[in-house]
């Protein structure tokens, strides 16, 4: 029998041979898995808003909300950030004439829109009708949720008069009244801890011009 020729092959030889070609078949499926996108610039963005009355032009990151905005940018801190879930009404502002919780309200989406705030409705030398009545009825203790509150209770009673009804209004075709029970349903978004409601509710009575 012929002997057979050609290269002995050893233990050592098989295994790093074998190992060779397993990463030769392995590397190109490992070098194929696509990289994580790289995170991309915060987008910013151009806006004019009439605030207080007064045309202010801003450049915001595309997520700040109003609040924001206004505290940070225009450095309005009237506006009070509570708990920042639109839960507690304490950063209410007008929003051409219109009740709105600034802290879920993007500043981009007020393009064009009149702002206003606790600074613009009166000034210590002429408190708006409301802050007077708050101050009257003394409807507040700590403070903190008051300019929410007022402006709040502005914005509501225009809603009354334009004949916009609540969940309290018993006839919602029929104009709704200027009576506690409107005042406390649709003041209900806003919330004193220090609980002063009763003297909250008496203010906004005498604005109105009836009795709470």
């Amino acid at each position: 029998m012929e002997e057979s020729s050609g290269m002995k092959v050893t233990r050592r030889t098989f295994l790093l041979t074998s190992a060779g070609s397993a990463a030769a078949v392995t590397l190109p499926a490992v070098s194929a898995v696509p990289k994580p996108p790289s995170a991309r610039p915060p987008v910013s963005s151009k806006l004019s808003l009439n605030v207080n009355g007064t045309l202010r032009d801003l450049e915001v990151d595309t997520r700040t909300t109003l609040l924001d905005a206004l505290r940070e940018n225009l450095k309005l801190t009237g506006s009070k950030k509570g708990c920042d879930h639109g839960q507690c009404g304490a950063c209410t502002v007008l929003v051409d004439g219109r009740r709105v919780v600034s802290c879920l309200t993007l500043a981009v989406m007020q393009q064009g829109k009149s702002v206003t705030t606790i600074e613009g409705l009166g000034t210590p030398q002429n408190l708006h009708p409301m802050q007077a009545a708050f101050v009257k009825h003394d409807g507040y203790q700590c403070g903190y949720c008051t300019p929410g509150q007022i402006c709040s209770a502005v914005g509501m009673l225009d809603e009354i008069k334009a004949g916009i009804p609540s969940h309290v209004s018993a006839d919602i075709t029929a104009k709704p009244q200027a009576v506690a029970a409107e005042f406390r349903e649709r003041m209900s978004g806003n919330i004193c801890r220090c609980g002063a409601y009763s003297n909250i509710v008496e203010a906004i009575g005498e604005v109105s011009g009836r009795s709470a």
